[in-house]
């Protein structure tokens, strides 16, 4: 048998027959001289024990059952403390002798052999255990890239968490607006986004994305938006220059067919008129201060990162004084409960008319606690993002 792994197996023999270590170095001299295997041998459970200190590269123990000082079953007892499950004992005792090797199994034994011993036997069975040893080796091995793999998208998340804005107001010394957004990651990261910037002293860009995918590459691609739209909004485009600037650029981006659907708007804090664009994104709610509740019309336009040269519109419309806007991504309406049924729009819509006396943090909060409560026991599909501006005047 071709041993898989590059070091040498090493096999310790424990017998207190002197006769016994010849045998062996003659049966497998060949598998010795080619460095396959590596024998070690002691002649109780106590120098056992030394030589386990000695070699901790151990990986086989052949050991006799009945030894003096230290017997087979008292190492046994011994090695199950090292809680070592890559390190493997093959228990040799007399024929018939089935209580002490039943013994030895519940002790931890991997299989046994019996006297005299059958060398093409016990080739037989090393070569088994060599087996269970190199599988148990490759699932330690892709354990550990699990958990790397988990630690860096722990890390990843506390980088993406760390884009996005997260002190609330973001502007105290602003009397003009109150705003609040969150976002959760139905994975480790997400693709979803929210950012919001002053464009000039009289002037607030805001924006809230979602990524197609999820995972490592909805979170980068996802910072990549991030970062090419605030960079193109602060240059004082219209929200429709801001789109076509940043969908050129994203499309070169772009790979694995990924895009963004993104609502990007502009909020004149002395005029009260907001002006916006919509790449395919949800139609943002308007909460009026008359308590009552409506869609914000859509543009019709199509999402970032697909087609290069596409126009995108602006359109303007007037926000009156406490006037909220509430935008989200399609994890609120799309999210389901354990009976299939899904959140939906007109769900959101009863919600809103309840929450528009109240202020931007418990609308968004609100609405991520009934979106919660509703799938409750449901695996979170997607992620879920919202954006609340109230326009104070």
């Amino acid at each position: 048998m071709s041993n898989s792994v590059e070091e040498a197996i090493k096999i310790m023999v424990v017998d207190d027959e002197v006769d016994l270590e010849p045998l062996i170095r003659q049966k497998f001299r060949r598998k010795i001289r080619s460095s396959e295997y590596d024998f070690v041998f002691a002649h109780n459970g106590l120098e056992a024990l030394s030589k386990l200190i000695e070699h901790p590269d151990i990986c086989i123990i052949l050991s006799d059952i009945n030894m003096p000082e230290m017997d087979g079953l008292t190492l046994l007892l011994k090695l199950k403390e090292l809680k070592n499950p890559s390190l493997k004992t093959v228990v040799v005792s007399a024929y018939g002798d089935m209580d002490n090797i039943r013994t030895a199994m519940n002790r931890g034994a991997f299989d046994f052999l019996t006297k005299p011993i059958n060398f093409e036997d016990l080739e037989i069975t090393i070569n088994k255990t060599i087996e269970e040893i190199i599988l148990q080796r490759k699932s330690q091995q892709e354990h550990d890239q699990l958990l790397s793999i988990r630690h860096d998208l722990n890390i990843a998340r506390e980088i993406q968490m760390g884009i996005l804005p997260k002190v609330f107001p973001p502007f105290p010394n602003r009397c003009d607006f109150d705003l609040f957004a969150s976002m959760t990651a139905a994975t480790e990261v997400g693709g979803d986004f929210y950012d919001f910037f002053m464009i000039n002293n009289d002037t607030l860009g805001f924006v809230i994305g979602d990524v197609s995918g999820k995972g490592v590459p909805a979170a980068i691609f996802m910072a990549v938006s991030r970062t090419l739209i605030r960079a193109t909004g602060l240059k004082g485009l219209s929200a429709g220059e801001c789109m076509h600037y940043a969908n050129n650029l994203l499309c070169n981006e772009s790979v694995a067919s990924m895009f963004v659907t993104v609502f990007y708007g502009t909020l004149n804090m002395k005029t009260g008129v907001m002006e916006y664009a919509n790449a395919g994104h949800n139609p943002p709610y308007l909460l009026k201060n008359d308590n009552t509740i409506a869609k914000i019309e859509s543009t019709g336009d199509i999402v970032l990162g697909c087609f290069e040269d596409v126009e995108f519109k602006s359109v303007k419309t007037t926000l009156n004084p406490n006037d909220t806007v509430v935008i989200y991504t399609d994890g609120v309406t799309e999210a389901f409960n354990l009976n299939d049924e899904e959140y939906g729009e007109e769900r959101l819509e009863k919600l809103l008319v309840s929450l528009q006396p109240f202020p931007v943090e418990k609308i968004v909060l609100g609405i991520t606690d009934d979106v919660r409560q509703f799938s409750a026991g449901a695996e979170q599909s997607d992620d879920i993002t919202l954006l609340a501006l109230k326009y104070i005047g």
